[in-house]
């Protein structure tokens, strides 16, 4: 016998891409985002606590383009982890496995993610700015 050079499960060239596995992934993605972004929270937290100056620094930073864009990305984040942790509750409740509810939770998981993302910085905007 010859030996095949084959993979030894299915392999993610074979599967075209579905919303449930697109969004377990991102799950993960964000979850690793969320964890490392803390370590932001935490930095914000200390330069806080010593003093006027340091976290005048720490201002001056998060108000950068790239301070913004990652704020911007944790929010989203945070918000989409949230959502998507919700739909596991209900997953684990043992509700929405049905493939039409399955789909339509993660599409809702989207619009809710995007819509509160925004409405988060456009009232943080709104304060700003008053």
């Amino acid at each position: 016998m010859s030996a095949q050079k084959r993979p030894l499960s299915p392999h993610l060239q074979i599967y075209s891409r579905q919303i449930t596995s697109v969004m377990s992934i991102l799950h993960r993605i964000t979850g690793i985002v969320l964890a490392v972004g803390s370590l932001g929270l935490l930095w914000v937290l200390v330069s806080l606590s010593l003093g006027e100056q340091a976290f005048a620094a720490t201002q001056a930073c998060l108000a950068s383009g790239l301070g913004q864009a990652a704020v911007f990305a944790y929010s989203a984040c945070l918000m989409y982890h949230f959502f998507n942790g919700i739909r596991h509750l209900f997953w684990d409740a043992g509700k929405g496995f049905a493939i039409p509810d399955v789909y339509r939770s993660g599409y809702a998981v989207l619009v809710l993610t995007a819509v509160s993302t925004l409405a988060i910085w456009w009232l943080a905007l709104q304060g700003g700015a008053a």
